[in-house]
């Protein structure tokens, strides 16, 4: 199945939860198995994390802060030109499907 959202693209957070919904963000990673996207700065979580020594490396312990997965359908991509959330809509050129805005009808590709 063709992916609707790819890594480098804006989004904005349609629903969930209360902190991050109406935020934008770009996309730095992709699972398609799942259905999920990780945005950077948005879908914060907090690890504790122990010391860890192993062949010359250390990692500090510390309470880190991790963007984490988040449903794709949770967010909608947000046209270039008329900058909006939008749908997505695909159309065949030179057999290659490209991504085109539903609202204004703009490449996103």
């Amino acid at each position: 199945m063709r992916s609707k959202i790819k890594r480098g693209d804006q989004v904005e957070v349609i629903t969930g939860k209360t902190t991050d919904k109406g935020k934008r963000g770009e996309v730095i990673r992709v699972f398609p198995k799942s259905g999920q996207i990780m945005i950077q700065g948005l879908n914060i979580r907090t690890k504790h994390q122990k010391q860890v020594q192993s062949e010359g490396r250390s990692i500090s312990p510390g309470i880190v802060k991790l963007e984490a997965p988040m449903d794709m359908s949770n967010v909608m991509l947000i046209c270039k030109k008329c900058n909006k959330p939008t749908r997505v809509g695909f159309v065949r050129e030179d057999n290659k499907s490209i991504r085109v805005c539903k609202k204004c009808g703009a490449k996103l590709d």
